[in-house]
């Protein structure tokens, strides 16, 4: 079994997705759940890709192909996981604000939060204030996360934070901000809980927050 888990963890960090399907159906073979294989296999694997990031090891190009790798993964696992381990760690909202059509990095934290076992509703880009609150009202999330790349369109996430609060839904939900020209002075000023600046950190501080 822990040969099982160590072989998918290293798929990932080489971001071998033909090695992380076999090795997959090799453990479930076996008789090894999917949580397990997710915890102790993708996570795993993610979690040191990540960590090699963060030394200076792996650059953002090795990380996006892990989190494609886990994200394999996550495809052939999710089906046979229950509802309850699903939403056991939580529910985040995720978008790129309105105005903004970029989604790396915004992608990439969604495979993260998804390996962690959070159930991530990806609004996409180009979100504007009235799909957020859409989506808190249906999905109850604790976490609603904004992304934008560009110093025009981070402006909308004050006009998401006001339009949450005048729905009145802020104070049952965390509001995280990211992306590269956002700080965490403005993510402050406009009343956002949780902050970062690149996607790896970013899905990082939302699973040990939570």
């Amino acid at each position: 079994m822990e040969k099982i888990f160590n072989t998918l963890s290293l798929s990932i960090q080489k971001g071998d997705r033909a090695q992380v399907t076999s090795t997959i159906q090799e453990g479930l073979a076996a008789g090894i759940s999917a949580q397990a294989l997710i915890s102790n296999g993708l996570i795993d694997g993610m979690n040191i890709t990540g960590e090699r990031w963060s030394k200076g090891e792996f650059f953002i190009p090795q990380v996006l192909i892990a989190a494609r790798a886990m994200n394999v993964g996550l495809a052939l696992l999710e089906p046979l996981l229950t509802d309850e381990e699903i939403s056991a760690a939580g529910t985040v909202v995720i978008g790129t604000v309105e105005g903004d059509l970029h989604d790396i990095g915004k992608n990439l934290v969604c495979m993260m939060l998804k390996g962690k076992g959070f159930k991530v509703i990806d609004l996409k880009t180009d979100v504007n204030a009235g799909k957020f609150i859409e989506a808190i009202m249906i999905h109850q999330p604790q976490v609603v996360a904004m992304s934008a790349l560009l110093s025009t369109t981070m402006l909308n996430m004050k006009k998401i934070v006001s339009a949450i609060e005048s729905a009145g839904l802020r104070k049952q939900v965390l509001i995280a901000c990211g992306g590269a020209p956002v700080t965490e002075l403005f993510c402050k000023e406009i009343g956002a809980n949780i902050y970062d600046s690149d996607a790896v950190s970013f899905a990082n501080r939302l699973i040990n927050m939570l």
